[in-house]
């Protein structure tokens, strides 16, 4: 990446502008001063979910979850090692199919736990099943370019 990008704020979903060599440098952003690159996965709702994918020009790793999912509970601490690791070249965050039923069908979600890789608003790659942090960070490397 050369010149600024656009990244929405997890918090509140303001758009920033960073340039792209301050990314490692934890930026936060402009209008609420929260990091742009939380150390843990953030919540997604539907309509959050959307305005990361129109905005973002960072890669975006979803994972989507419930709460009644045993496997997706055990996935949940090795998810967020794996954002601790990747950031900020990935930003992780995490969407409860049960709360936002609608996102299940519109992604044809069949089973979870489901990762997927979104870069620049398209999905990228999919991945069912947990994964450790390992499986995780190496999945991710094959499918993002840089």
């Amino acid at each position: 990446m050369t010149g600024p990008i656009h990244i929405t704020c997890p918090a509140c979903q303001a758009k920033n502008r960073i340039p792209a060599d301050r990314l490692a440098a934890n930026p936060t952003c402009g209008a609420c001063k929260a990091a742009l690159f939380p150390e843990t996965p953030f919540e997604l709702s539907e309509a959050k979910l959307n305005k990361h994918l129109k905005n973002d020009e960072v890669p975006l790793l979803v994972d989507f979850w419930a709460p009644w999912c045993g496997p997706c509970r055990m996935m949940a601490p090795m998810f967020a090692d794996a954002a601790r690791q990747m950031s900020p070249k990935v930003r992780f965050a995490k969407l409860d199919t049960e709360q936002h039923q609608a996102v299940g069908s519109r992604f044809q979600i069949r089973g979870i736990p489901l990762i997927i890789l979104f870069d620049h608003g398209k999905e990228v790659a999919r991945q069912a099943g947990a994964m450790d942090a390992r499986g995780i960070v190496g999945w991710v490397r094959q499918h993002v370019k840089g």
